[in-house]
């Protein structure tokens, strides 16, 4: 791989989690030398409350949710950024995704 590379952490539903690393691989995330589908899932518990104004895939206004999901983390070339958001906001489930973009260092 050439280039400046970025690594994307989001965190998923975890039923849902095959399908958003499909969608990411689709726009060439995952590739690292000659491997690609490279992916670091770990599971946890996600939390939020749905405010005013949202409309939740999951839980209600004003209840405080707690949800079984992966954190999903993934490298890709930083010229993909931008099909890569697209692609994580096309097939996460939920209206507003958690995620960070970690720029690597120049190597």
């Amino acid at each position: 791989m050439h280039g400046p590379l970025d690594v994307l952490v989001t965190y998923v539903p975890r039923e849902r989690t095959a399908d958003v690393l499909e969608a990411l691989f689709g726009v060439g995330a995952g590739r690292v030398g000659n491997y690609d589908r490279c992916a670091f899932v770990s599971s946890g518990t996600g939390q939020f409350r749905p405010l005013p104004g949202a409309n939740p895939s999951v839980g209600q206004l004003h209840q405080l949710e707690n949800v079984p999901e992966d954190r999903v983390e993934v490298t890709y070339p930083r010229a993909l950024r931008r099909s890569v958001l697209a692609a994580l906001r096309a097939a996460h489930p939920y209206e507003e995704p958690a995620f960070h973009v970690i720029e690597n260092a120049a190597t």
